[in-house]
């Protein structure tokens, strides 16, 4: 950046050595035929009559004039010297502060005129890339908080809508029971089946507000410890026969053993649990996902599989934004809040891995890179 500024650099030189050479000119030319020349009689001449009119003879005023004046010449001569540079040299600055003042404009409204090019003097181009390289920034991320704000708007819009299904449901079927108590058995148990599904679902729907509000509110902080990653993926999949069974999909996991890593285990099997979540909600029921998790030069390697529709480009691009879901038809079912895989990739880069996705026409695989750690 310092060789970016030296025609700037210059320009400063330049003016210094202006002020400079204009002050010896002038000073010289003021001293050689002013000071010495026409004025030096009758400076003297002026000085003597001041001194004898205070009571001095010509003798002594004469003298006081010597010491005062003849023997401290180069001091006023320098002192001179110097005034005039000051004078020129703030004279010469006027140009320093009209770039503050063109750079100051150009904050006030850096955020104004998008599609409008920063123009500064072509010394402080530098300054106008720079500046139109904080623009942009600063405008992308305006619009990516906005379209992240309306989607989170968007999505409590919907999740409030379908919170009144299941609650109208169960208000419902409870009100049938309530008023009709000689109803037979078989009935009773099909509707109230019926209200604690939806139930269920209500449930469902009221914990994705509070992912939202936690989503907005908390920093995740990591509680970094040792810890067996092959067992914290394979105990994964043992559990998940429960969450997997309703779809009739199964777990399987090909994890190499003994891989150790420092990390934070909590937030990982949060991390995991999300992609394997999200595998069973998108994949294609009767198939299995599958784990696995290799090591290799410090790196841990973790992919989730699962067999299910394309996700186009498009969207595999914006998978890992938060309040993004894949299912444009918001299914009550896989339409969750849109938290889980954005939450995944803050968990993953604050341990300094990363996390992609890829996608053909029978898989899906979501990839996450981690370092291990360890010394």
């Amino acid at each position: 950046m310092k060789s970016n500024y030296r025609k700037l650099k210059r320009v400063i030189l330049l003016r210094v050595l202006a002020v400079t050479v204009l002050t010896v000119a002038l000073g010289y030319g003021i001293l050689t035929f002013l000071i010495d020349g026409i004025f030096q009689d009758r400076f003297a001449d002026l000085v003597v009559r001041v001194f004898m009119k205070l009571g001095m003879d010509y003798g002594q005023a004469a003298a006081w004039y010597g010491r005062i004046f003849q023997m401290n010449k180069e001091v006023y001569v320098i002192g001179g010297f110097l005034l005039l540079f000051l004078i020129f040299f703030y004279l010469s600055i006027g140009r320093m502060t009209r770039y503050l003042n063109e750079i100051s404009g150009v904050l006030e409204n850096i955020l104004e005129d998008e599609g409008e090019p920063i123009v500064l003097p072509t010394e402080l181009a530098p300054m106008a890339e720079t500046l139109t390289a904080i623009r942009a920034r600063f405008m992308r991320r305006e619009r990516q908080a906005a379209e992240s704000e309306q989607k989170k708007n968007e999505l409590v819009t919907y999740l409030a809508h379908d919170l009144k299904t299941p609650l109208t449901t169960v208000t419902a079927y409870l009100t049938m029971l309530d008023e009709h108590p000689q109803m037979s058995c078989e009935e009773r148990a099909k509707y109230t089946h019926i209200a604690l599904e939806k139930a269920i679902r209500l449930e469902e729907l009221i914990s994705e507000f509070f992912e939202i509000t936690r989503f907005n509110l908390q920093d995740i902080v990591l509680e970094k410890e040792p810890f067996d990653l092959s067992m914290l993926l394979e105990q994964l999949a043992d559990e998940s026969s429960g969450m997997l069974g309703e779809k009739s999909m199964t777990c399987a996991a090909d994890v190499e053993e003994g891989l150790m890593m420092y990390g934070d285990p909590d937030k990982l099997a949060r991390v995991f649990d999300n992609l394997l979540r999200n595998a069973a909600a998108y994949g294609t029921a009767g198939t299995e996902i599958l784990i696995q998790a290799r090591g290799s030069g410090g790196v841990m390697t973790i992919v989730f599989t699962n067999e299910g529709p394309q996700i186009p480009q498009k969207k595999l691009e914006m998978i890992f934004e938060k309040f993004y879901r894949i299912d444009d038809s918001r299914s009550s079912k896989t339409g969750g809040a849109g938290l889980g895989l954005a939450i995944a990739k803050q968990i993953v880069e604050l341990h300094g891995g990363a996390i992609t996705a890829a996608s053909d026409s029978r898989h899906t695989r979501f990839i996450v890179s981690l370092p291990s750690g360890q010394e």
